[in-house]
């Protein structure tokens, strides 16, 4: 019993009268809010022929142009694909907060400007077509490299951002772009099944089975990439260049036939079109296998450190014997974020590292 129960009543009534109050007051706004939501329904839409599927009629609905690309990316990824502002951080290499603030402010933008929630007409679609591509390629990779949790990819997640990009394909059979995209998608999803062994462990390139390799998804995606490349007058854009370099790992009959030089030659002219950290770890790799670690290790001086920076440089330490600081490398790269299989592996390699640093012992014969 509060010691004024008079007086508390009257507080507490005031203060329920004050919510009622500012709720009533913002009740229009929503409203207006609602009926602006109900014109996806309108009839004055453009027909069901244009773009035939639901979701992506929504993705291109939510790339407006007032926004700038990333937000719109991001914004489609979390509204309409469902992923989490972490996911989203990971793929657009970027942090969750960052992530967060980004989609608060949009949203606070739409309702500011009153951007229409409409699905834009025939003649628009080409204009919002880059955005759209951004977003069923960074749906892909969320699944097809995630930034955390117990699997190593995510199959449904590959297949939804495979089938849109069908769809995508199918609508502008024309456009050069939606064939690289689905090209790059088709290219990266026939490796798949060598990713993993019988034991869900991580499997790395070098010692995967080709064998194991979908052939006809590959060569599907090798005849699209070529009929996109003849459509731009090969001049290629970023996807164009992901595609040529997975199908130059599709081509090659092992690890050790592949044209390194070639693969080098596509990441220097992808990190001077679209630099992104994820590039740039790539061409690493490339130009190691190209030259020797060393080069390697001078270009990875050149980036900044991340988790999956240091799970590179440990690689590159080791090829040169240095496995008390590969190990070390590999315990730093644990720190971050990573999916379960990922862990093991590292941890796995890391141990390896460890043994191989160990001074061998005396060989009693010699005593």
């Amino acid at each position: 019993m509060p010691p004024q129960p008079r007086a508390w009543l009257t507080v507490t009534a005031r203060r329920k009268a004050i919510d009622i109050l500012r709720r009533e007051r913002t009740r229009p706004g929503k409203e207006r809010d609602g009926l602006r939501m109900i014109e996806l329904a309108r009839s004055d839409l453009p027909p069901d022929d244009v773009v035939h599927d639901d979701l992506l009629r929504l993705i291109f609905t939510c790339c407006h142009p007032t926004l700038s690309p990333p937000t719109r990316v991001a914004l489609a990824l979390r509204t309409l694909c469902g992923l989490s502002p972490a996911q989203i951080a990971g793929v657009l290499l970027t942090t969750e907060a960052a992530t967060a603030k980004r989609l608060t402010r949009a949203r606070q933008k739409i309702a500011a400007a009153h951007i229409p929630y409409r699905v834009p007409p025939e003649n628009e679609l080409a204009d919002r077509l880059p955005t759209v591509c951004a977003v069923i390629h960074s749906l892909y990779t969320a699944g097809h490299a995630p930034v955390d949790g117990r699997t190593a990819y995510d199959v449904d997640a590959c297949a939804e951002a495979v089938r849109l990009a069908e769809l995508l394909h199918d609508l502008l059979p024309d456009q050069p772009m939606p064939s690289a995209v689905l090209a790059l998608l088709l290219l990266t999803e026939g490796r798949r099944p060598s990713r993993l062994d019988e034991q869900g462990d991580v499997v790395t390139l070098d010692q995967q089975d080709r064998g194991r390799w979908d052939a006809a998804v590959i060569a599907r995606g090798v005849a699209l990439l070529n009929g996109s490349l003849r459509r731009s007058h090969r001049q290629a854009d970023a996807y164009q260049l992901q595609a040529a370099i997975a199908a130059e790992h599709a081509r090659a009959a092992s690890y050790h036939d592949t044209d390194w030089t070639e693969i080098l030659r596509l990441y220097d002219l992808l990190v001077s079109i679209a630099p992104s950290h994820t590039a740039g770890l790539a061409r690493v790799v490339a130009a190691t296998e190209a030259a020797d670690a060393a080069t390697g290790l001078a270009m990875l001086a050149e980036l900044p450190p991340n988790p999956r920076w240091h799970g590179v440089r440990a690689e590159l330490l080791a090829r040169e014997g240095r496995y008390t600081e590969a190990a070390r490398e590999l315990a730093e790269s644990l720190d971050g974020p990573a999916t379960e299989p990922e862990r093991q592996h590292r941890e796995r390699r890391r141990e390896a590292f460890l043994q191989l640093a160990m001074p061998s012992p005396p060989d009693e014969s010699e005593s």
